[in-house]
């Protein structure tokens, strides 16, 4: 079992930032998988960053150079460092977890999402 809790969202003016958190227990298994998603309204839901247990990362192209995504897994916890924030980051971010499944991640669990609101 995998729980997943996001915090760390609110609002913040163009060019802060902010740190979301997602405690885990993903850590317990082994080849698993974690990333940051977000969805804004009327848009569908975007992929920011991944992790895996080798401590691979991937971004998307709109936040590479900005965000980072993280691991601490003493503290079973992923984090989400978004720096330089613009508008078009305001979304309702959510953290999953998951397996890894030959190259790709089988994300079958899920958090509530946390809402991260940047004005101009």
């Amino acid at each position: 079992l995998v729980e997943l809790v996001e915090s760390g969202g609110g609002s913040v003016q163009s060019g802060g930032s902010l740190r979301l958190s997602c405690p885990t227990s993903v850590y317990t298994y082994s080849g698993y998988c974690l990333g940051w998603f977000r969805q804004a309204p009327g848009k569908e839901r975007e992929e920011v960053a991944g992790i895996d247990s080798d401590g691979r990362t991937s971004y998307a192209d709109s936040v590479k150079g900005r965000f980072t995504i993280s691991q601490d897994n003493a503290k079973n916890t992923l984090y989400l460092e978004m720096n330089s924030l613009e508008p078009e980051d305001t979304a309702v971010y959510y953290c999953a977890a998951g397996v890894v499944v030959i190259t790709t991640c089988d994300f079958g669990y899920w958090g509530r999402g946390t809402q991260v609101t940047v004005s101009s």
